[in-house]
């Protein structure tokens, strides 16, 4: 049974002050559970209402408790709920590696799309991406799910990105509508930074200043009137082109 305390903490876990108090965020859905049961991040509690989980976990002690789909629905994030939810730690990174390509956000602020962003550095096996402290918090249910479980494999930093960026000896790409041609431009170095800048007003003017060169996806429709990509769409076309550079 779920008591009234384990509701009110996981329920309150939709804001980003709770899980900074807590230090836990909710993850919803048996494929998402499963992929940070497989990956190193610690499992705090979880609540299913099927018998789904039991001894295929080696890696970490999974016990879980067994509630109704009426508690479930209680606690639950989703119009649907998907069987179980569970509360993991948030971890704390430290080191960042420079070496290979390396995502930076500037003021992403829409939870579709960073959830996307970060599926789309897994699957080109982008390890970090590194977010201002605007960008939509990583941890967010709403961010969690977008991402289906790729946020149990890839490493999300908070920081100063200006401080950051000034720190770095490598090349940081820029993604502007009046930048250059990505499908033209050479000499793309295999260690470097892409910055994606925010839905409505791109870039800030302070991380632009760090950016060493702009690309831009070029427009082939005839009346090439279309205003912009979304974000996310965007960095998965730039990923794919940098990656396609290594073969």
């Amino acid at each position: 049974m779920l008591s009234k305390a384990q509701q009110k903490l996981i329920t309150s876990l939709s804001q980003k002050k709770f899980r900074q108090k807590h230090g836990f965020f909710v993850a919803e859905g048996v494929k998402v559970i499963k992929e940070f049961l497989k990956s190193k991040y610690k499992l705090e509690a979880l609540y299913t209402t099927a018998d789904i989980f039991t001894n295929q976990f080696s890696k970490q002690d999974v016990t879980p408790a067994f509630i109704t789909p009426a508690e479930l629905k209680k606690i639950s994030f989703l119009t649907t709920p998907q069987v179980a939810i569970a509360l993991f730690s948030i971890p704390n990174y430290t080191k960042i590696k420079s070496k290979g390509i390396n995502l930076v956000l500037d003021g992403v602020r829409d939870p579709g799309n960073m959830g996307t962003i970060i599926r789309e550095c897994d699957w080109f096996g982008i390890k970090n991406i590194i977010c201002s402290a605007d960008t939509v918090d990583c941890y967010n249910p709403k961010v969690v799910q977008a991402s289906m479980g790729s946020l149990a494999r890839v490493k999300v930093h908070y920081l100063d990105v200006v401080e950051f960026l000034k720190q770095q000896n490598v090349e940081i790409l820029g993604a502007f509508l009046g930048g250059e041609n990505v499908y033209t431009q050479k000499n793309f170095t295999k260690n470097c930074f892409l910055v994606l800048g925010n839905e409505a007003n791109g870039i800030s003017p302070e991380v632009e200043e760090w950016v060493t060169k702009k690309v831009t996806i070029p427009r082939f429709g005839e009346l090439r009137e279309t205003e912009s990509l979304n974000v996310a769409m965007a960095g998965a076309i730039l990923l794919s082109e940098l990656r396609r550079r290594e073969l």
